[in-house]
């Protein structure tokens, strides 16, 4: 057996391997026995059917099968011996490579074309600054979270008099020219709606201090600045009937409800973070400023890594790519999308394979490694954040671990868990090596970035 690597270029080789007898054959002999062993054909008991007939029916398959598996170890083999650094999969070379004959030949060359990733060097100190992002975490935001806990903890309460935000509940009818109730026109029992979703300010303050029982005279089609959907729904009729609704509506108030938040007590703060954590309702405040902060680190560093990412690839400038070859191994992994998908979309392909060979030299200069119990951390990290979005951040342990072991059941879950460990310690190495160039902003701003 011969297995030869010729570079082209800088970024592309032809790798040939020539198989002889020997190097395959005691295999395929193995093989045959095997098949025997279980052969099953008519006029012959199960397992003796005669090698020759075997050999004569059976034996250009298993040939050719086992000539392939020798050949796919032998490749990865060398490969991984002489440290190749190979893109993507061999290819059949389209021009040297020969016709195989399984059926006559017995020594077999396959020549190959190998992508080979660019050489280049990633070198990240004091010199490089960068901006990283903390999200302000002020009063603002801290009251706004405090009220939605309260919310959570709240309830409804039927008023008498109507004040902004409140939801009434009554019959209403339409009206003619005369803004007497319409004969045959439309009514709705028991219709809900909250003039604090209004769109004219005229039409909301028609509400202002109603009272249970009281009769006021509205116009949908004005308060709801022509909505289909929202006058539709109110009026109970069909999209297409609503441009016909122009006039005004009487609407009897028949119930107020208003909401009620709960009490910033104890039994709240227990709640939220469990019991005897916080004690007061500064604690409480302090507390949510704490955890507020904490999940924005998350969300500084991914902006961070982003702009490393920027950075980087601008100064370590364009990459040379094997682009015939790598168009090949995108076309053969999307057949059913065909050349159009190719062209569309091979510039980004390759904008996201310049930071992954970028980030595989970062990570391997920064000597990180990823074990299970980060992948296991990661997993509860993650699922601890999906609780937090609906109020829950008193989860206990054995909870976030049932839901993280799930997680692991999933291999594409597994991955991006790994890739988020990974890009976790790859910031927070990066960060102590460069230069930052701290900034404060608010979480509106923080967002805007990203749209």
């Amino acid at each position: 057996m011969n297995v030869s690597l010729q570079n082209i270029d800088k970024v592309s080789a032809l790798l040939t391997v020539k198989l002889e007898k020997e190097d395959y054959q005691a295999r395929v002999d193995k093989a045959l026995k095997d098949f025997k062993k279980k052969a099953n054909m008519p006029g012959f008991r199960p397992g003796m059917v005669p090698m020759g007939l075997i050999k004569k029916q059976y034996g250009t398959a298993i040939l050719a099968e086992e000539v392939n598996k020798v050949l796919q170890e032998k490749v990865y083999e060398y490969l991984k011996d002489n440290k190749v650094n190979m893109l993507g999969e061999p290819l059949p070379n389209e021009e040297k490579q020969s016709a195989i004959d399984f059926a006559k030949d017995e020594t077999f060359e396959f020549v190959f074309d190998i992508a080979l990733a660019p050489e280049f060097d990633v070198v990240l100190d004091s010199n490089d600054e960068i901006d990283y992002y903390t999200i302000d975490v002020n009063d603002d935001l801290v009251e706004r979270q405090v009220k939605m806990y309260a919310q959570r903890g709240g309830k409804y309460e039927n008023v008498q008099e109507y004040t902004e935000g409140d939801m009434l509940k009554g019959l209403i009818a339409e009206l003619d020219e005369n803004n007497s109730v319409k004969e045959g026109g439309i009514q709705v029992e028991h219709a809900v709606m909250m003039p604090t979703y209004m769109k004219k300010d005229e039409q909301k303050a028609i509400f202002a201090n109603a009272k249970v029982n009281e009769v006021l005279v509205f116009n949908p089609s004005e308060a709801f600045d022509g909505n289909e959907a929202e006058i539709a729904s109110l009026l109970k009729i069909d999209k297409k009937d609503v441009a016909n609704v122009k006039g005004n509506f009487s609407f009897q108030v028949d119930e107020i409800t208003h909401f009620v938040p709960g009490d910033l007590d104890q039994a709240l703060f227990d709640n939220v973070f469990g019991e005897g954590v916080v004690k007061s309702e500064e604690e409480f405040r302090g507390k949510i400023r704490s955890e507020l902060a904490e999940q924005f680190v998350n969300d500084s560093n991914y902006k961070f890594l982003i702009d490393v990412r920027e950075y980087l690839v601008k100064k370590i400038g364009k990459l040379e790519f094997p682009d015939a070859i790598l168009k090949r191994i995108m076309l053969l992994n999307n057949q059913e999308k065909g050349e159009a998908f190719v062209a569309e979309n091979y510039d980004r392909s390759i904008e996201e394979l310049t930071w992954h060979l970028i980030k595989e030299k970062l990570v391997a200069a920064n000597d990180i490694k990823v074990e299970n119990n980060d992948i296991m951390d990661m997993a509860k990290e993650v699922t601890r954040i999906q609780f937090a979005q609906y109020g829950m951040l008193n989860v206990p342990e054995d909870m976030l671990e049932n839901y993280a072991k799930e997680m692991l059941k999933r291999k594409e879950s597994v991955e991006q868990l790994v890739n988020r460990s990974v890009e976790s310690k790859l910031a927070k190495a990066l960060k102590d090596k460069v230069k930052l160039n701290n900034k404060t902003v608010s979480v509106e701003d923080f967002n805007k970035m990203f749209e």
